[in-house]
């Protein structure tokens, strides 16, 4: 069983099948076609009001492209330090904000909490032109150490944002997970919480290649479109983007897989719970970071459980990810497997 990502899974079923719809026809390009052209109905209904979608085909173009319709070239982004877009996206968020810069700042559990970041932007102190002054907000859900924000917690971060005059993003890479977790309407965590971007993942859930970025401000459409042309992520046959996010939302796809990957991970923190590791966080979503000995990780290893290191919770740590087709019956049987 590999758990080193839940990107090393195959494209699910009905995903396939819809990119195989899509071989049987010619179709306008750029967009231009009618998958394309059904994406902000399909989520204006799924999130309860009108919404811009720009789909394209990996979570860090999401990211960077979606945030730079909210920060200026001279403005600064308020993130984690252990953020995705700080840690493991290059300089993709200056880049695509024409030199925008990334300000990091702590918080459990790779969680912003609200009263730090009001006091972080209460207390910045502004040189006028000499200075990089914040401009907007970005978070991640679930986070980075598979924790989940409440929806009282991306609320309070929204009331925040808004007393400071600030956009608020949202890298939801795992937005499935979260929402699974949470058992809540996705308007809950999004819009009504005062989010303005959210990057909608699929890609880790299930599908080839596509996440979305969805603009609760239909204002921010024309720049998005122009930065995703401008770098290079404006595919010619943009049906095919269109095809799997269609699909990934019909009859909840994105939920059902979400749910299956949250329940493998709860028996898979079961399963080595009862084999003596330890979590470094309370499981949530679809991943767990785990203390272990070392003759622990040697027998996992032995019996062909791939997993990584994750160094930077200590030397004994490491990172499990459940995907939308990880065999539970495996998962519990896991400590007969390896004689524990």
């Amino acid at each position: 069983m590999n758990f080193s990502s839940d990107n090393v899974t195959p494209i699910c079923p009905e995903i396939l099948a819809a990119i195989a719809a899509e071989s049987d026809a010619s179709a306008l390009p750029y967009g231009a076609d009618d998958k394309s052209q059904k994406l902000d109905a399909a989520f204006s209904e799924l999130f309860g009001r009108d919404v811009s979608v720009v789909p394209v085909a990996t979570g860090t173009a999401a990211n960077v492209i979606g945030l730079s319709g909210l920060v200026s070239p001279f403005g600064g982004v308020v993130c984690h330090h252990h953020a995705h877009i700080n840690v493991t996206e290059s300089t993709g968020v200056a880049f695509y904000g024409g030199g925008a810069k990334l300000l990091g700042i702590d918080g459990p559990s790779a969680k912003i909490e609200a009263d730090a970041l009001d006091a972080y932007l209460t207390n910045h102190v502004s040189n006028g032109m000499h200075s990089v002054d914040p401009e907007c907000v970005a978070i991640t859900q679930s986070t980075e150490f598979g924790t989940v924000y409440s929806v009282d917690e991306i609320q309070a971060i929204g009331s925040v944002c808004q007393k400071h005059n600030m956009r608020l993003f949202m890298d939801g890479a795992r937005f499935a997970n979260a929402v699974a977790a949470l058992d809540c309407h996705p308007s809950e965590i999004t819009w009504k919480a005062g989010v303005d971007v959210l990057s909608f993942g699929a890609t880790k859930n299930g599908a080839l290649a596509v996440d979305a970025i969805i603009l609760f401000d239909p204002e921010l459409r024309r720049k998005t479109e122009q930065n995703r042309k401008r770098g290079g992520h404006l595919f010619s046959k943009h049906r095919y983007l269109a095809a799997q996010l269609l699909a990934y939302l019909e009859d909840d796809l994105w939920l059902r897989n979400a749910r299956h990957a949250n329940t493998a991970a709860q028996a898979l923190a079961k399963s080595l719970s009862t084999m003596g590791a330890k979590p470094a966080f309370v499981p949530q979503g679809n991943e767990l970071f785990i203390h272990m000995t070392n003759a622990l990780a040697e027998k996992l290893r032995d019996a062909g459980i791939v997993f990584r290191p994750w160094p930077s919770l200590g030397p004994d740590a490491y990172r499990f990810v459940c995907a939308w087709n990880s065999p539970i019956e495996l998962i519990e049987a896991l400590p007969e497997t390896v004689g524990q």
